[in-house]
């Protein structure tokens, strides 16, 4: 059977990434902090579904999923756990950011690059790294969280064009969403200020962009025209829009 490691698995689109794999005949390994919502999941999803609690905002806990997990012929790794705060950067706590950095960050460059290594030695393997339509902007009032995901985005695309350039089987992508209906809002303490999309058609569209090798997965005709005005309009432009964009979730 195949297996997919999920982190974030405990709710939002981590947790529907993981219905939607175990579905269609994955075994799933279930990755949060929280206990109890992860043993929920595993409930429901039954003997395809593994629960491991682990806080991947600590480089030791990352490390030791690996070194765990290193020889159960893992075939796709999903990075999904993160996080954001909305706020003045002055007046953010600097622990708080610190941990999403470890988060949003660390996290996601420690296990791609541990199991990387092993896809590339298999010549077989799926990455998705899940970012956010901020990843593409500077983010007045959320400027850690949009900087967080504008390292994913880059990582994203540099490995992409090295599997590509060694003719590598390895596929990676970032999904690059706007709002989705989950906890975020709830623990950046912002609320919606578009439409947000259901996380079960995110995570369909993440998972068929996947495994179809695109780099960038955008399921939304707005994100993905937001994406292109970036293009046509100046940075300074485009930094004053998103603040706007954000001084309405507040």
């Amino acid at each position: 059977m195949r297996k997919a490691l999920i982190t974030g698995a405990s709710s939002g689109i981590g947790r529907d990434i993981a219905r939607l794999l175990a579905s269609r005949g994955w075994e799933v390994i279930l990755v949060a902090r929280r206990a109890d919502k992860l043993m929920s999941l595993k409930k429901e999803l039954g003997k395809n579904a593994k629960c491991i609690r682990c806080d991947v905002s600590h480089e030791p806990e990352c490390r030791k999923l690996y070194d765990v997990l290193k020889n159960d012929n893992i075939e796709m790794l999903v990075n999904c756990a993160g996080f954001g705060l909305c706020g003045e950067f002055t007046e953010l706590s600097l622990d708080s950011e610190l941990k999403m950095i470890d988060t949003n960050i660390k996290a996601v460059h420690i296990l791609t690059k541990l199991f990387l290594r092993d896809f590339k030695k298999k010549n077989n393997g799926y990455i998705l790294n899940v970012a956010s339509i901020a990843g593409f902007f500077s983010g007045p009032l959320m400027a850690t969280y949009y900087a967080t995901k504008n390292y994913v985005v880059s990582l994203t695309g540099a490995i992409y064009e090295e599997l590509q350039r060694s003719h590598s089987n390895v596929k990676i992508s970032a999904l690059c969403p706007g709002p989705v209906d989950t906890e975020f809002n709830d623990v950046a303490h912002v609320k919606f200020s578009a439409e947000p999309l259901d996380s079960k058609t995110v995570a369909q569209e993440a998972i068929d962009g996947l495994l179809q090798g695109k780099l960038y997965i955008i399921p939304s005709s707005k994100m993905k025209c937001l994406k292109l005005v970036k293009r046509l309009l100046p940075d300074k432009t485009i930094t004053h829009f998103c603040y706007t964009f954000q001084k309405k979730k507040k």
